[in-house]
């Protein structure tokens, strides 16, 4: 490995999705205003998660996809660090890297996108809805069995046009996304928690480091929010638990509860048939929440709908 032999300046690596480097942009702005005369960079990288569109993430590979050629240009010395959303970085790193920061939460739930439909409810039956996350299929699937549920691939742009040209009645994204690419008008409702569950981590933004550069971790750290480390970390304990991945229908969502306890829900759920497992729990350490809320999850039957270990 090499270190950056600059140290005014901040090599960020990042996606050349139009999200990817809006959310870049916005680490590199915060970093500039915690660190004068700090140089940040962006090194723009395509990586095989946005080049393989005719397939779903599960089928080619999961989220670790959008990370792999990222960390590949942190070990070459190329980058100092990389921008991903918390969401689609996997529950374990590969050896050698870290999370020195972790971003305030912005809004973590889903966004229900039509041009013609105001919601799940309204929509007529048979109405073909896209998405390409089995979280997301599996509450639809639970709401209304009658969907014809369609999976969509490429970028919030991308996604939008699809819509727009008449290939769905409607699509599910995220909210976060679509706020900050200036798309707020494009939400039609909001679902949320505690009766539709997002992503584990959805809304949020992680950093990544070698776990050896100490330097860039410093800088980093100024920007590391520990209300919504804690939040995201009992999402991310009861997903690792779970062993869950993008092949599996895994939604958490934790929120502060007062007097430093949290409050964590889940769900696992089945995209075929829609059967929904729920279970929740608080607790004061985000870790031990989440492992207890997992297996309040396996003895409610959740074990059932996860693929063989």
């Amino acid at each position: 490995m090499r270190d950056n032999p600059r140290m005014d300046r901040l090599r960020i690596a990042t996606r050349k999705s139009p999200l990817a480097l809006w959310q870049t942009e916005h680490v590199a702005a915060r970093l500039r205003a915690a660190h004068p005369g700090l140089e940040v960079v962006l090194v723009p990288m395509s990586t095989r998660g946005d080049e393989v569109l005719d397939r779903s993430l599960a089928a080619i590979g999961g989220k670790g996809l959008f990370l792999k050629e990222l960390e590949l240009a942190m070990q070459r010395g190329e980058a100092d660090c990389a921008v991903h959303s918390l969401k689609d970085v996997p529950m374990d790193l590969e050896p050698g890297f870290a999370l020195p920061a972790i971003l305030v939460r912005a809004d973590p739930a889903d966004a229900f996108v039509s041009d013609r439909f105001d919601g799940i409810d309204a929509l007529p039956p048979g109405a073909r809805v896209g998405t390409s996350s089995l979280r997301r299929q599996a509450q639809l699937r639970a709401r209304r069995p009658d969907l014809e549920l369609l999976d969509l691939r490429g970028n919030v742009n991308t996604r939008l046009a699809k819509l727009d040209a008449g290939d769905y009645d409607a699509i599910v994204l995220a909210c976060a996304g679509l706020q900050r690419l200036g798309f707020d008008a494009r939400i039609r409702a909001r679902l949320d928690p505690p009766d539709w569950l997002p992503a584990p981590a959805q809304g949020a933004i992680a950093i990544e480091s070698r776990d050896d550069d100490a330097g860039v971790a410093a800088r980093l750290a100024v920007l590391d929010d520990a209300s919504t480390r804690r939040r995201v970390g009992a999402e991310r304990a009861m997903n690792r638990a779970l062993h869950g991945s993008c092949h599996v229908p895994v939604a958490a969502f934790a929120r502060d509860a007062g007097d430093g306890r949290l409050h964590l829900q889940g769900l696992v759920g089945s995209a075929d048939e829609g059967r929904l497992v729920r279970a929740e729990a608080s607790g004061d350490a985000p870790d031990a929440l989440g492992i207890e809320v997992a297996g309040r999850l396996l003895e409610a039957g959740a074990g059932a709908l996860l693929p063989p270990r």
